[in-house]
């Protein structure tokens, strides 16, 4: 008999899924793994060993769900043993500590190790997928392998680079030596750091501008811990920052000469000469294992799998992806690509899948059709909900109001929202509120260090939708249709239930909305 799910891939994501399904209990699943154990990327990534997604067990409150907006590693579990603060307190942990995490939150689950999927086909309504250990098949496959292979720019030469999976991590290495390293990410700067102190000159190349993550809050643009190689640079130390693009990698002696061309310098073009050429250029989904049956389009300069609102592949019905590769639907805008984000994109994942292949209603809270519980339920999630928080504008609780009673539905992809509603036999609405947390506009084009910035003054309703900060927003849609929309006040303690600023201004909204 075919199986209900098949998760390919055991890392993070592949196990979120299966604990849910575990947890669940009501489906056949396997989830395929390729390694001898679970979590097999960070057995080597990244290079140097310490991860910059934070972990901060100290918070001083008790609430589980809370916590889980300084924890960026655990998983979602109700065991609290498997929170990761009980592994270690490091605010940046190691690597190997997050490897023995995941080897824990495996047990009991259903994986096959050493079972490397090398095909995998679709006949009819059918998946197969071909292992080093047999052939499975299921009604749906769900691809959870993350960004297994360095990707490779289209630069002449580029072979010559020695890649950031292969290079050596000793600094000792590199001593007295001119280094150029291509890319202009974390791992690129984690790699600059780490050689500082050995190499003569260190140049960071890229035709991008370097992007940094307290001013986006895109947490995969460059990170303070990792950006010390730029205050080198502004200083004068020997080191630079290159805007521009690569042309050429040639040999020249024993070491290379490399054809540049600056952006900020009206594209003159220079050689320019290195001991060592490191590529830093970041990685890219492998879709080898499908054939010409179940080929996943590609998007994103052929780095990610195109992917519908409910992370199903566009062109081969009941393939999905979870984990780092369903960061295509907020590319470089929210979280998905990381273990803090696609947590709660697995738990959405499933509730689709169950709704898609079992007709299983959203979970939703019932409450009283009347603008005061509705107004009480917002205000009680948007402060202490870790989903919202971490999905920040990209999953949304949504509210749905019909003549008799209204029930909330929590996160739920807003997208996904806005094709398929939610509507069952038992409760056909008309009235709709979506509830999330997000940024102002240009909120990356404001220095949160510039103290001559004028902002919006907290806690001040009639300012609310000027707020660059992270704050609630409340959209209403009568029958489909967005109609209205209400911004809570910003506060500084993330705070948002002060009777006069947040909580009456809300009921006000709701109650104009309803009637």
């Amino acid at each position: 008999m075919p199986l209900d799910y098949l998760i390919v891939g055991a890392g993070p994501a592949g196990l979120q899924l299966a604990a849910l399904l575990e947890a669940d209990g009501k489906r056949d699943y396997l989830v395929l793994e390729g390694a001898a154990g679970p979590g097999a990327f960070f057995t080597r990534y990244p290079r140097h060993r310490t991860l910059i997604s934070i972990n901060k067990p100290h918070t001083g409150s008790d609430d589980p769900e809370l916590n889980l907006r300084l924890d960026w590693n655990s998983l979602l579990s109700d065991d609290p043993d498997l929170l990761f603060g009980k592994y270690t307190e490091r605010y940046f942990p190691a690597a190997d500590d997050y490897v023995r995490y995941l080897h824990d939150f495996a047990r009991g689950l259903r994986i096959k190790y050493d079972s490397r999927v090398t095909r995998i086909s679709k006949n009819d309504e059918l998946f197969t997928a071909e292992t080093d250990a047999g052939t499975f098949s299921a009604r749906c496959v769900i691809v959870a392998t993350g960004v297994s292979r360095t990707h490779r720019p289209d630069i002449p030469g580029f072979e010559l680079a020695e890649g950031y999976d292969e290079m050596s991590v000793d600094p000792r290495d590199f001593l007295d030596q001119r280094v150029l390293i291509i890319g202009k990410g974390n791992s690129a700067f984690e790699t600059a750091d780490n050689l500082m102190e050995t190499t003569t000159v260190i140049h960071v190349a890229g035709p991008s501008s370097v992007h940094l993550a307290w001013r986006t809050h895109y947490v995969g643009h460059l990170r303070a811990v990792n950006n010390n190689f730029l205050d080198s640079y502004q200083l004068k130390s020997a080191n630079a920052v290159l805007d521009g693009t690569v042309r050429r990698i040639e040999r020249d002696g024993d070491g290379f000469r490399v054809t540049f061309s600056f952006s900020r310098a009206n594209e003159v073009v220079k050689e320019l000469y290195y001991d060592r050429v490191l590529a830093c250029t970041g990685f890219r989904f492998d879709p080898s294992m499908f054939d010409g049956s179940a080929r996943p389009e590609m998007i994103i300069k052929d780095r990610f799998p195109a992917q519908t609102e409910a992370w199903e592949s566009v062109n081969v019905p009941g393939l999905f992806f979870a984990g780092t590769i369903s960061q295509v639907r907020d590319f470089k805008k929210s979280t998905s690509g990381f273990i803090h984000g696609f947590r709660y994109a697995v738990r959405a994942l499933h509730k689709i899948l169950e709704r898609t292949y079992a007709e299983v209603p959203w979970p939703a809270g019932k409450l009283d059709a009347t603008p005061e519980a509705v107004t009480d339920a917002i205000i009680a999630r948007v402060n202490r909900s870790s989903a919202l928080w971490q999905q920040f504008g990209f999953l949304a609780d949504v509210v749905t109001v019909a003549a008799t009673d209204a029930r909330y539905h929590d996160e739920v992809p807003v997208a996904w929202f806005a094709q398929h509603g939610l509507a069952t036999g038992d409760h056909e609405y008309r009235h709709a509120f979506t509830v999330t947390l997000e940024y102002g506009p240009e909120h990356d084009k404001v220095d949160p260090f510039d103290v001559t910035v004028t902002r919006v003054a907290q806690d001040v309703p009639g300012q609310a939708h000027a707020a660059a900060y992270l704050h609630p927003v409340v959209r209403y849609f009568r029958d489909g249709t967005h109609e209205a929309t209400h911004h809570l006040a910003e506060n500084l303690e993330n705070q948002w239930d002060r009777p006069d600023v947040h909580v009456a201004p809300l009921r006000s909204f709701v109650t104009r909305s309803l009637s």
